[in-house]
């Protein structure tokens, strides 16, 4: 079993960074893909980003492209969530997960962090 810990948020002002981190632990990670998601109060958790751990692929939602950066470290068994230009709109609980499909539905991933609080002040 895979288990999945982040760390990285905080408070940040409009226009600013942070980088989120996602340590898997376990059994072998690389045949999982890894996907961020997000949860904002009184709103439905929401796909941020994906990425295969083995091939790089990924995967974005429209409201992040171009300004999200998913990545992992093999290696280390670490994923990333690079987030530049940061809105107040993108406060949320960050989530990472894995799962063995490729998809952006919350459902379908059977492994889950325990979330770390992004606060994006304008």
């Amino acid at each position: 079993q895979v288990q999945l810990v982040e760390s990285g948020g905080g408070l940040v002002q409009a226009g600013g960074s942070l980088r989120l981190s996602c340590a898997a632990s376990g059994r072998t990670f690389s045949r999982y893909v890894m996907g961020w998601f997000r949860e904002a109060p009184g709103r439905e958790r929401e796909f941020v980003a994906i990425i295969t751990w083995r091939g790089s692929s990924t995967m974005y939602a429209d409201s992040v492209k171009g300004r999200f950066t998913i990545s992992r470290e093999t290696a280390t068994n670490t994923g990333y969530l690079q987030m530049n230009r940061l809105k107040p709109e993108d406060t949320a609980v960050y989530y990472c997960a894995a799962g063995e499909i490729w998809t952006t539905r919350s459902s379908s991933y059977n492994v889950w962090g325990q979330g770390t609080q992004v606060t994006v002040s304008s």
